[in-house]
C-alpha cells in the first residue's frame, strides 16, 4: 500500500514540473505586457484554408506575431477577417502587404508580411475602423488558380471557335480548296516537266543572242546618228548661206529699185555690187546641189550606210 502513494506522488510531482516548465517558457515566448503588441486586420478575398488560431505571423522569415481570431467580415461577407497581434518594434508600414503563405507538403499556412516602401509612413487606424487594416495579396496558389481559370477560358474558346470552324459548310469548302490546290499542283508539275524546261532554257539561250547583236548594233547606230546630224549641220550651212546671199540679192533689189525710182541710174555702180552677189549665191547653190547629189548617190550604192559603216570606195590603179 505504501509503494502506491509513492508512485502517486511521483506522478503528481513530475505533472506539476511539466506544468511550470510549460509555464516558463510561455513566460519566456509571450511579451511581458500588452503595451508591447499592437493589433492589426487583415481581410482576405481568398480562402484561408490551413491558417489556423496561433498561426503564425512571420516578417520575411521572422516570427513576428501570430493569429488572433479569424471571422467572416461582417462588412463584406465575400472576406475573411483575421485579426493579428504582432510586436510593436515590427516595422508595418502603409505599403506593408500581407501575403497567405503554405508550409510545404503540410498543408498548414501563416501570413508573411513584406515591407514596401521603407520611407512610408507607419500604418495607423482609419476613422471608423478598430484596428489598421494590412493591404494583402494574392497567395501564389491563389495567383495559380486564376492563370488556369484564364487558360481553360483561352482554351474553351479556341475549341469553340474551331468547332465553328470545321462545320459541315466550312468541311466542304475546305475539301474543295485542297481538290483545287491538288489540281494546280498537277498543272505546275506538267509545266515543269523537262521538255518546257528545256523550252524555257533555250528562250533565255535566244535572248542572250538578241542582246549580244544589240550590243553589236548599237555602235554602228551611234555612228549613224553622228553622221546623219554631221550631214544635217553641212546642209543647214548651205541653206544659210543661201538665205544670206538672197538676202543681198533682195537689199541689191530694193537699192535698184530706189536709183530708178530717184532717177540716178547707174548701171555701172548698181552691177558692181549687185554682179558679185548673184555669182557667190549660184556658185553656192551650185555646191549644195552638188552635195546633195553625192549623198543620194551614196545612200543609192550603199543603202546599209545608213545603219552600218560608210561604203569605201574602189580606189582604181595608181589612185589613193
Amino acid at each position: 500500500m505504501n509503494n502506491k502513494v509513492n508512485y502517486t506522488a511521483v506522478g503528481f510531482s513530475v505533472l506539476i514540473g511539466i506544468i511550470l516548465m510549460l509555464g516558463f517558457t510561455y513566460w519566456l515566448l509571450k511579451p511581458s505586457t500588452e503595451d508591447e503588441v499592437k493589433r492589426y486586420n487583415i481581410h482576405f478575398d481568398e480562402s484561408v484554408l490551413g491558417l489556423n488560431v496561433d498561426s503564425a505571423v512571420k516578417y520575411r522569415g521572422i516570427s513576428v506575431g501570430k493569429v488572433t481570431r479569424l471571422r467572416i467580415n461582417p462588412q463584406n461577407i465575400e472576406q475573411v477577417e483575421v485579426l493579428v497581434t504582432i510586436l510593436k518594434t515590427t516595422p508595418v508600414k502603409e505599403t506593408t502587404v500581407a501575403t497567405l503563405t503554405s508550409h510545404g507538403i503540410t498543408g498548414l499556412s501563416y501570413i508573411n508580411l513584406s515591407l514596401g516602401n521603407n520611407g512610408a509612413a507607419d500604418l495607423e487606424a482609419k476613422e471608423g475602423e478598430e484596428y489598421p487594416i494590412i493591404k494583402t495579396e494574392a497567395s501564389f496558389f491563389e495567383r495559380f488558380e486564376e492563370s488556369l481559370g484564364t487558360v481553360s477560358t483561352k482554351l474553351s474558346k479556341t475549341l469553340t471557335r474551331t468547332e465553328e470552324l470545321l462545320n459541315d459548310e466550312n468541311q466542304v469548302q475546305v475539301s474543295i480548296l485542297l481538290k483545287r490546290t491538288a489540281s494546280f499542283m498537277t498543272q505546275m508539275e506538267k509545266l515543269a516537266n523537262d521538255e518546257a524546261i528545256e523550252d524555257f532554257h533555250a528562250s533565255l539561250k535566244n535572248m542572250d543572242r538578241v542582246t549580244k547583236k544589240l550590243d553589236v548594233m548599237m555602235p554602228k547606230i551611234e555612228h549613224f546618228i553622228d553622221k546623219s546630224v554631221a550631214w544635217e549641220d553641212k546642209i543647214s550651212e548651205s541653206f544659210t548661206s543661201i538665205t544670206n546671199s538672197y538676202m543681198g540679192i533682195k537689199a541689191s533689189m530694193d537699192q535698184f529699185k530706189s536709183a530708178i525710182a530717184n532717177g540716178d541710174f547707174n548701171i555701172k555702180e548698181i552691177t558692181h555690187d549687185v554682179v558679185p552677189t548673184i555669182n557667190n549665191t549660184l556658185i553656192e547653190m551650185q555646191h549644195l546641189m552638188i552635195s546633195i547629189e553625192s549623198a543620194l548617190n551614196q545612200y543609192e550604192r550603199s543603202p546599209g550606210d545608213i545603219l552600218f559603216k560608210q561604203e569605201k570606195v574602189k580606189t582604181g590603179p595608181g589612185e589613193k
